[in-house]
């Protein structure tokens, strides 16, 4: 049987989850439109864990679990998002309007390594590399 909660837990946890929710709404009442509506579409969309769980079985040659899968989607998501959100800044930048071309995401992951540094495997993965020409 698993212990109860204490009750100053639990209500920090719920004051927690309350302070969380108020500092997303503060956020999103300061988007403008074209980021809110980036935002929505962030919220609403995730990776396949199925996708996901093949490419990792397929490079790592083993199988994984489900909470793996999800949580490699979790941050794959991120990784995403920095480089979308870098890549509008690298189109603002050029004065380019419509969509992000691959010039733009390869930009993007150019600064994205050099502020992070190396990104990837220590050993390139049979020479595959993102966002090459």
């Amino acid at each position: 049987m698993l212990p109860a909660m204490a009750d100053d837990d639990y209500s920090a946890q719920l004051s927690w989850q309350s302070q969380s929710k108020d500092n997303l709404k503060v956020l999103m009442d300061n988007f403008s439109p074209q980021q809110y509506d980036r935002f929505e579409a962030y919220r609403r969309h995730a990776l396949p864990k199925q996708a996901v769980r093949k490419v990792i079985q397929g490079a790592t040659g083993q199988q994984i679990s489900q909470p793996v899968a999800q949580i490699v989607a979790g941050f794959s998501k991120v990784f995403v998002g920095e480089i979308v959100e870098k890549a509008r800044q690298v189109q603002a930048r050029r004065g380019d309007t419509g969509p992000l071309s691959p010039d733009h995401l390869r930009e993007a992951y150019r600064m994205y390594q050099e502020e992070t540094g190396r990104v990837g495997a220590a050993r390139p993965l049979r020479g595959k590399r993102l966002f090459v020409r």
